[in-house]
């Protein structure tokens, strides 16, 4: 549906989940695609560059942008969430430097490069950044600050030519979710709510992020893009 050939795209969080399905997502269509994220046993094409990433790390990060010659999209899919641990304060801190100062991070640390393809950036928030997660506190907070700084930057970036984006995923079927899919008690009440009546795929959220990168979506920055089944809007 979108042709990213000539194109370069890195995704971090790209070797497992929703970040994996995303980068062949890409590779798919016909971009250049770096993957960074922790080790994995799922398998990319050996074409998909594959780098060892701690978001954590800002000098790990500074590096792996300065070593693209080029870079024309940024998808922020790195993310944790510790349901049930994220009272603990050092749960809680540990869950916002990865989804939120880790998304900060990247987008500083990849913005010299986009500012010279005047690219554009796609964050990961989540129906979390609408409302509570009682369960995972950290996770919630850190994906409501997501929308936020995805409002801000697309506002302080939009005069480079650097659009900003997020895309808000639902209830999907990944490893993150498996405990919930495999308890009825709780995965009962996420379908019934849920319009669709079913999780959602991975690759299912792939092509909005494409769509949101592609020059489809030129005059779109600052959005908040739904992927859940209309979950939200029941």
């Amino acid at each position: 549906m979108f042709n990213f050939e000539t194109k370069t795209v890195v995704v971090t969080g790209g070797t497992s989940g929703i970040g994996r399905e995303t980068a062949l997502a890409f590779f798919r269509a016909g971009a250049s695609v770096i993957a960074a994220g922790l080790q994995t046993e799922e398998k990319l094409p050996c074409e998909i560059r594959k780098e060892i990433l701690d978001i954590h790390d800002a000098a790990a990060l500074e590096s792996l942008f300065a070593g693209v010659s080029e870079l024309h999209a940024l998808v922020n899919a790195a993310g944790i969430i510790r349901r049930d641990d994220e009272y603990k304060l050092d749960v809680f801190a540990d869950v916002i430097a990865v989804n939120l100062t880790g998304t900060m991070r990247a987008c500083m640390a990849a913005r010299p490069k986009l500012l010279a393809s005047r690219g554009s950036i796609v964050n990961f928030a989540s129906m979390y950044s609408l409302f509570g997660a009682p369960r995972a506190p950290a996770y919630s907070a850190s994906k409501g600050a997501i929308a936020q700084l995805t409002r801000s930057l697309a506002v302080a970036w939009a005069p480079d030519g650097i659009r900003v984006n997020a895309v808000a995923p639902g209830w999907i079927s990944t490893t993150l979710t498996q405990a919930l899919r495999d308890d009825p008690a709780r995965c009962a009440p996420i379908l019934s709510r849920t319009p669709f009546g079913r999780w959602g795929r991975p690759e299912e959220i792939a092509g909005p992020v494409l769509f949101l990168t592609s020059e489809a979506a030129s005059f779109v920055t600052g959005a908040i893009l739904p992927v859940d089944g209309g979950y939200a809007a029941a």
